[in-house]
């Protein structure tokens, strides 16, 4: 983990997929913190997560999208990960959640520099 005073905010990310599936998707997205697997969900749980309703991930936009993909000649492949899962956000400080953000539709996540600037404001400045 970084040192706490050199701006950076530690990153830790957790998915419920595999961790032999997990570890590829953090290369991919180039995430710099540790990628944790788990896969019964127990974090998701305790910070209220959900999942959403089945018309708000398959909604008339993204079913017309599926369509012109197909029409394209993409191939189509069946989700291997619940994609009803929203996902959320939170800013932990000494083991206490301090924010969380739970989004309205799978797509509305809280943007990484916004979550790391509100820890930076929550640590205050840097030592010289």
């Amino acid at each position: 983990m970084q040192d706490a005073l050199d701006g950076a905010v530690p990153l830790l990310v957790v998915g419920f997929s595999p961790a032999d599936a997990l570890a590829p998707l953090g290369e991919y997205l180039g995430l710099a913190g540790p990628v944790l697997s788990d896969p019964e969900r127990v974090l998701y749980h305790r910070l209220g997560l959900r999942r959403a309703p089945v018309w708000r991930v398959y909604s008339p936009g993204t079913l017309a999208r599926y369509g012109l993909l197909k029409l394209r000649g993409a191939t189509l492949h069946k989700p291997v990960e619940d994609t009803r899962q929203m996902g959320g956000d939170a800013l932990v400080v000494d083991g206490r959640v301090e924010r969380l953000w739970r989004p309205a539709t799978p797509d509305d996540r809280a943007r990484p520099a916004r979550i790391a600037a509100i820890a930076r404001d929550r640590r205050g400045p840097a030592a010289p």
